[in-house]
């Protein structure tokens, strides 16, 4: 395996683990009404390769489920990562 896809597939799980980690930190604050974590910083996270971290998230936590944004946007970023991680595999491959 080339070590740039290596290291790339390494980042990814673990931006994805960080991404999860956002959504139950937020959840947590919306519960005892702190600050709350931005939702464009959430989709950000999402579409800078931490889609699936941010969706695992959503259902485990039950957070933010209901708004029609993340149900259309949270998953378009998971495409989006899909597409862009094949684009890099093609060109360090």
């Amino acid at each position: 395996m080339n070590i740039v896809f290596k290291i790339f597939l390494e980042l990814f799980v673990i931006w994805n683990i960080v991404a999860f980690v956002i959504m139950a930190f937020d959840k947590y604050n919306a519960v005892k009404r702190k600050k709350r974590i931005r939702e464009r910083t959430v989709f950000i996270c999402a579409f800078i390769f931490g889609g699936i971290g941010i969706l695992l998230g959503m259902y485990a936590f039950r957070h933010k489920t209901k708004h029609w944004k993340f149900k259309v946007l949270v998953p378009a970023a998971i495409v989006v990562n899909i597409v862009l991680g094949y684009v890099i595999f093609r060109i360090f491959s």
